[in-house]
């Protein structure tokens, strides 16, 4: 069974795409020293700035990017998978963005990427409020790759932030295979004190599968305040690591597949699920997994997916 380590990067990503990349690679050689196959970065990894028109015009297509290019050479220098959260890609029509996570293998080839699908459109408490839809494009598929960390084999789910609010698209990842569940995130410092931990042990346990999901924290250049707390959770809930508080930094922790087997055997309810009524309208639910009842699921394998 596949045994590994997974870190997650806190990091306080600012506005210049360049210095952000100097400190997710930075952040990327502490992770490996301290034994990591397998290391995450949270959304927004290469830059955070809330004012339109400077994003775009900072930002870069995705092979230009700093931060991609940078977990390319290190995950190849390093022989290691890197799970970039997400950064901000710039899109040929020129009028929205992609928040796009990639998934780098120890050959440092892209093995896959996802746009996130939930567009963080809230009106919080105190006058913060947030239309991400007015300046990113949704994206439409689930994806899920295969990652060898250690020698061995994963199925890596993947969600970026907001879409750990919906709950269905991390069952759905799971009934199609995912082992592990992902949710870098830059979560408010508002709704993560309220929500973060209970959402993330919810996602793990409901679907009994491990969560990752490192964080940014901290006050950004932009005048944003985000959580921190990166999380890796396992298939019970349980929190094995946390970079506690919203200082940049790492937190490390050992993967045992294993788990997720003795988790869903104990309580099967991916297996369980059933078709019901709701208003008249028959509900349908992929209730095997592996199935192949789901629409619009990516499923990444070959090394060097694009």
């Amino acid at each position: 069974m596949t045994v590994f380590r997974a870190a997650v990067l806190q990091m306080r990503s600012g506005i210049d795409p360049a210095k952000n990349a100097e400190d997710f690679a930075a952040l990327v050689e502490e992770a490996v020293a301290a034994g990591a196959d397998f290391v995450q970065s949270p959304e927004m990894t290469n830059m955070v700035q809330r004012d339109r028109a400077t994003l775009m015009r900072f930002i870069a297509g995705e092979g230009d990017d700093p931060v991609a290019i940078a977990a390319s050479r290190l995950a190849k220098a390093h022989a290691i998978h890197i799970h970039v959260g997400s950064i901000a890609v710039a899109l040929d029509d020129g009028e929205k963005v992609a928040n796009r996570a990639l998934v780098f293998g120890p050959d440092g080839l892209k093995r896959a990427s996802y746009d996130k699908i939930h567009m963080f459109d809230v009106d919080l408490d105190g006058g913060e409020s947030w239309r991400e839809s007015r300046t990113y494009r949704p994206g439409d598929d689930a994806t899920i790759v295969t990652i060898e960390p250690n020698g061995g084999t994963a199925q890596l789910g993947l969600a970026i932030c907001y879409d750990m609010r919906f709950p269905h698209l991390f069952r759905e990842e799971s009934l199609q295979g995912a082992e592990i569940l992902s949710a870098p995130a830059a979560f408010t410092r508002q709704t993560g004190e309220a929500h973060w931990h209970v959402l993330l042990r919810a996602r793990a346990i409901e679907n009994g599968a491990f969560v990752i999901a490192a964080a940014q924290g901290g006050t950004h250049e932009d005048g944003r305040e985000t959580y921190g707390h990166s999380l890796i959770v396992d298939p019970w809930g349980k929190i094995l690591a946390e970079k506690h508080g919203n200082e940049p930094g790492i937190a490390v922790a050992d993967i045992d597949l294993s788990l997720v087997a003795a988790s869903r055997a104990k309580i099967p309810n991916l297996a369980n699920a059933r078709v019901f009524r709701s208003g008249g309208r028959e509900i349908v639910v992929s209730n095997a997994i592996g199935s192949d009842t789901s629409v619009g699921m990516a499923r990444n394998t070959a090394k060097g997916a694009a």
